[in-house]
């Protein structure tokens, strides 16, 4: 076809191709808010490791106090620290990419915006001649030597499952051994790099995170010493009437003090006396029927962490000798039916009423009624018994977040093997005093990383199995790292969001 002569239409062309490279050149907003989904559950994974290694290190600490386990710990808290150290300053140097990358988009510090669809940005810092691509492959490579060469029997257990993987990306069963930065960063959007730098973030966590773990095993756990013991005892009720039974329940209780229980009334932590006794004292007030949670966690002669629960019933007396009872618990929760016993003392059923603030309260039989509150804080339940009005006041609460899970875990270290049976994720309330409430997982996304994965893998699932995704699990390997992340469960009172979980698979 002949180009046209005439000045204006040659214009008018030479802006349509400009417009349509344009448009090729384009990266479509839905491409780049993956990309920062995946970019923020990276980043909440990795926070979320360095919260577990955390606690392994004040263990180890505890450890080091111990005279049965401080000459082991001695040994091996300085090959943790020093893992951390090697993961620390490797983290660092790649935040410090991920920062070129920001200012050559066109940072603006005023707002701290940049372009996230610079196609160009990671290509001038990471792969350019004498760029910082190939050093970061070498600066992965090493960390990878100094980690396994911390001890020998730490490069035994890791050395094929370290998620550090510096190999050339294959693309279409053929492996370009051209330029490994290229393969990552070459024309790729900046927001798709600084995911990439994040997911290498996340292998050199989850590297450390394994080795920490690994030192800490070595040292074993604390053997308990029962070495104090004190008396005790408690009655089936505060409240009695002529005839009935008085139970007394005593006994001896023994403990450690280098492992003192932690106790827990109505979900706030009571100090213990010097006996080692949590001693609880509070004001009753209305009348009715009451309970209390007791929470008492402590350590096994195995070291494991063992919680009991037990509940405290009491009875408050009203001068009309009417009362109200929850048959649950002395809470009414948002979205549940809470049953409750009303009576009126020295008069017939009929001869009371009853009615309820901030709620609804339906009668289903003599004395037993349903109370449905409606939003958090208090309800007042007034009984009008023989003429005279007793008032009983109840605190209002919206059901507990469930815990995800995946099987019986919440996260942490998984055999593969046991990973790949799972049905998917579920949601479980624990330690809840009603029977029979649940959640369901309505969606998430799953993030795949490590071993297996030298390119990350992402997928949003609807509902909670694994069926939708099970092509991605069924390539993990010792090494992988699995996160699931924006999990949505719906239950009582809507849907929650709940935490991510992280699974670090061996």
């Amino acid at each position: 076809m002949a180009l046209p002569k005439e000045p204006r239409q040659k214009m008018i062309n030479l802006m349509y191709l400009v417009l349509t490279a344009l448009l090729a050149l384009n990266v479509s907003a839905e491409i780049l808010n993956a990309f920062k989904t995946v970019d923020a559950s990276l980043t909440r994974a990795s926070a979320t490791i360095d919260g577990k290694n955390a606690d392994i290190f004040r263990s180890f600490d505890k450890k080091l106090q111990d005279k049965e386990t401080a000459e082991r710990a001695a040994i091996w808290q300085p090959k943790a620290i020093k893992a951390q150290d090697y993961a620390n300053a490797m983290y660092t140097y790649l935040e410090s990419l991920k920062q070129d990358i920001i200012k050559a988009s066109d940072y603006n510090p005023a707002d701290g915006t940049y372009k996230e669809d610079d196609l160009e940005a990671a290509t001038r810092v990471m792969t350019d001649p004498g760029k910082k691509g190939e050093e970061l492959r070498n600066k992965l490579g090493e960390f990878k030597k100094n980690i396994l060469g911390i001890d020998s029997s730490i490069a035994v257990a890791f050395a094929q499952s370290l998620p550090i993987d510096t190999g050339f990306i294959k693309s279409n069963n053929q492996v370009s051994q051209t330029d490994w930065a290229s393969g990552y960063f070459h024309m790729t959007p900046s927001i798709a790099s600084i995911t990439i730098l994040s997911k290498f973030e996340n292998d050199v966590k989850n590297s450390e995170a394994m080795v920490v773990d690994f030192c800490h095993r070595k040292v074993g756990e604390v053997q308990v010493v029962y070495d104090a013991f004190q008396a005790f005892a408690g009655t089936s009720s505060q409240y009695l009437m002529p005839g009935q039974e008085l139970d007394i329940t005593a006994g001896v209780g023994a403990f450690s003090k280098a492992s003192l229980p932690t106790v827990s009334i109505d979900g706030a932590v009571v100090p213990l006396n010097a006996d080692g006794v949590a001693e609880y004292k509070t004001n009753v007030g209305n009348t009715g029927t009451y309970t209390k949670k007791v929470v008492i966690s402590f350590r096994k002669p195995d070291g494991n962490i063992e919680t009991r629960e037990k509940v405290i019933n009491y009875e408050v007396g009203s001068p009309t000798g009417a009362t109200v009872s929850a048959d649950d618990v002395k809470v009414l929760y948002i979205g549940l039916d809470n049953h409750l016993s009303i009576n009126g003392g020295t008069v017939g059923d009929e001869k009371v009423q009853a009615s309820m603030t901030n709620g609804s309260l339906s009668k289903t039989g003599p004395g037993k009624y349903i109370a449905r509150p409606g939003s958090p804080g208090t309800a007042n339940v007034t009984v009008v018994a023989d003429g005279k009005s007793t008032p009983f006041t109840f605190r209002v609460k919206t059901v507990p977040d469930p815990i995800a899970k995946v099987g019986a875990s919440k996260g942490g270290r998984m055999q593969v093997n046991a990973f790949k049976a799972q049905f998917g994720v579920r949601a479980e309330l624990e330690n809840f005093v009603f029977e029979g409430v649940r959640f369901d997982v309505a969606s998430y996304t799953i993030v795949l990383t490590g071993a297996g994965f030298p390119s990350l893998q992402f997928r949003q699932v609807g509902g909670d199995s694994f069926d939708p995704v099970r092509d991605l699990i069924e390539k993990c390997k010792p090494g992988s790292t699995i996160t699931i992340d924006e999990i949505k469960a719906s239950g009582p009172g809507g849907t929650r969001t709940l935490p991510p979980i992280v699974f670090n698979l061996y």
